[in-house]
């Protein structure tokens, strides 16, 4: 990945290239994560980056801004992608460096009719919260194994399970919430998402899951794992959340990002020890219910330490 200090536009033209700059921009609302989106839902917002921007990320604000009408707050550099395939009709290629940014959902207008969008729309197999994805069990892995099993080379098909064991386990147990890029890459290889048309096609039976113009699935994909790591060792969950909130709040943003269910008394017992918030000395008003305590981020923690990784408390798929 380019260090945004390396990149300068005068590389365009001597290399007859296009810079494109990506943003996967993040939102929770009703403990859904959401993200904006473009063109009813089949754009990510972007934009080629221009001899007037002085930096990358100024070019990236500037083309938010101006489709959506949605300031930047938190944004952090996500990857570059820069295949030879990706290529303009006029031969240029494409680079596209995309940035992951973290924000609160609000409503955006701009030229492009913007529009907040669930991200288990577009990898319904990623969503576990409830279980394991019956679509995993259903539609997924019997078409992955008839793959493997077609494999006429022994060592071929023995690497074929292992991909699929690794991406996918067996559908019930075993399932790293990380490798959201590695699954849809399998099923672009495959064949099985519309976007893979580009290469091979028309696909015949696609697998549920929104589509999305050019690689912008993939991009979304990049963003997701990247956030579903960070999760677990910087607490970038706050960028999401509102000034006070409760324990049970917290605990379902982040499950909804990790699309994993935590172990309740695990969660609040990893919480405490992090020193990551306090209490507000407030309670919630609520009309039905016991009253719960409200608490906020102590950013300050953020200067004191570096909060170690660990894994999160997650519960056992029933």
């Amino acid at each position: 990945m380019h260090n945004a200090s390396e990149m300068k536009s005068p590389s365009v033209s001597a290399t007859a290239v296009t810079i494109e700059l990506n943003a996967v921009l993040v939102a929770l609302t009703a403990n859904e994560p959401q993200v904006l989106t473009l063109e009813d839902g089949g754009l990510l917002p972007s934009g080629p980056f221009e001899s007037e921007h002085p930096t990358l990320q100024s070019g990236l604000r500037a083309w938010v801004e101006q489709q959506t009408h949605h300031p930047l707050g938190y944004v952090e550099q996500l990857y570059t992608f820069a295949d030879r395939n990706r290529a303009q009709e006029n031969g240029r290629r494409i680079v596209s460096i995309s940035y992951l940014g973290l924000t609160r959902e609000r409503l955006s207008r701009g030229v492009r009719d913007p529009e907040w969008r669930n991200w288990y729309r577009y990898f319904p197999w990623e969503d576990w919260r409830a279980g394991p994805s019956p679509l995993i069990a259903k539609e997924i892995l019997p078409r992955l194994r008839k793959w493997s099993d077609a494999a006429g080379d022994p060592a071929l098909k023995r690497e074929r399970r292992q991909r699929i064991d690794i991406n996918f386990g067996d559908g019930k147990d075993h399932w790293n919430e990380e490798l959201v890029l590695q699954r849809y890459e399998l099923l672009y290889e495959l064949g099985l998402v519309p976007e893979a048309s580009s290469r091979a096609g028309s696909v015949s039976s696609p697998l549920p899951g929104m589509p999305m113009r050019h690689d912008h699935r993939r991009i979304l994909a990049t963003g997701i794992a990247r956030l579903r790591a960070k999760i677990k060792y910087r607490p970038v969950v706050f960028e999401l959340m509102p000034d006070t909130f409760t324990l049970l709040q917290l605990q379902r943003a982040i499950e909804a990002l990790a699309g994993r269910t935590l172990h309740k008394q695990n969660f609040r017992r990893l919480i405490d020890q992090q020193g990551l918030v306090e209490e507000t000395g407030a309670l919630t008003s609520q009309s039905a219910g016991r009253p719960a305590k409200l608490y906020r981020f102590r950013r300050e923690v953020m200067l004191e330490r570096a909060v170690g990784g660990s894994k999160l408390p997650l519960s056992r798929p029933a």
